[in-house]
């Protein structure tokens, strides 16, 4: 993994110095363009990479703390169909225990485009999303010794539709989620594993929308090109004794995007004390591949 992200540094280096410009491919429903966030799902098939994604999340619920360095890659293999991989390595400091680390469960999905639709700045995705037991260290992580199965719908729906006389609401989107996770073992060491119920939301206020579709307001660079969210994310259990014990993150921060690459970060703040205590942070670099290698990499595998 350390080789991998130091091979990779070059072309973190090159998107830097790279132009900047307006994004022109990616994730856009008519004038809207809804940026790759970083906790919910995006409604969009695409051709881009995050690479890396630094997480230190709350401190756990039995006092464990850690940090995460995440990678995923998102590609194309129709224009409207596409498929997901990603994962993490993690350093664990468990509570009057020695560290560990290593790599958590592989996580991999298709996804289908059901719409795009532009004059009204909305767009929709199925998919279904494979997290592969055995692949994580089991003892060290809790990482799951089964699979589970998530179908998913996602969307987004941005307000550029609303009347000129509301000109300061129209910069708003919002982007959600919801999925059911299927684990195809019922029990694990004498502990059931629940059906669950997961769903996010982010709302989004864009200066890039606000500047350069609604009006003038004065901003230049680099406001011009920040997008505000706050994000929410919960899981509930539902079924095997576990019902309603519901965990979930609030994660408020800010997007800047360019044509080639973009650059979130954002604060986690846990909903209860199940989903841990204090406050963590998450900073993710996400490079659009299709503007980077339109002619290679960044197209679909099979028609354009």
């Amino acid at each position: 993994m350390i080789r991998s992200f130091f091979r990779a540094a070059p072309l973190a280096a090159l998107a830097f110095i790279l132009p900047r410009a307006e994004a022109t491919a990616h994730g856009f429903a008519g004038d809207r363009f809804f940026p790759a966030t970083l906790l919910t799902d995006d409604p969009f098939v695409a051709d881009e990479m995050s690479l890396p994604t630094l997480t230190r999340p709350p401190t756990g619920a039995d006092g464990a703390q850690e940090l995460d360095v995440g990678v995923d890659l998102a590609k194309r293999i129709t224009p409207k169909v596409g498929f997901t991989i990603r994962d993490q390595w993690q350093y664990v400091q468990p509570k009057d225990a020695s560290p560990v680390t290593g790599f958590n469960t592989l996580s991999t999905g298709v996804q289908y485009q059901l719409f795009v639709d532009a004059p009204h700045e909305a767009i929709g995705l199925v998919g279904l999303t494979v997290t592969w037991g055995h692949t994580g260290r089991v003892q060290a992580f809790a990482a799951p010794d089964f699979t589970t199965l998530t179908p998913t719908f996602d969307f987004g729906k941005g307000f550029g539709d609303l009347p000129d006389s509301l000109p300061y609401l129209r910069p708003f989107a919002v982007t959600g989620n919801l999925s059911v996770g299927f684990p195809t073992k019922v029990e694990s060491n004498g502990s059931p594993n629940a059906n669950t119920f997961n769903y996010g939301v982010a709302i989004e206020y864009s200066l890039e929308y606000l500047q350069h579709h609604v009006m003038d307001v004065g901003l230049g660079k680099p406001f011009d090109r920040m997008i505000p969210l706050v994000e929410v994310a919960m899981t509930t259990p539902f079924n095997r004794d576990q019902g309603g014990l519901t965990t979930g993150t609030v994660q408020p921060g800010v997007i800047w995007a360019g044509q080639y690459y973009q650059i979130g970060a954002e604060m986690i703040i846990p909903i209860n004390r199940l989903s841990g205590h204090g406050i963590g942070g998450i900073f993710q670099l996400h490079f659009f591949l299709d503007d980077l290698f339109p002619r290679s990499i960044g197209r679909p595998i099979f028609g354009y």
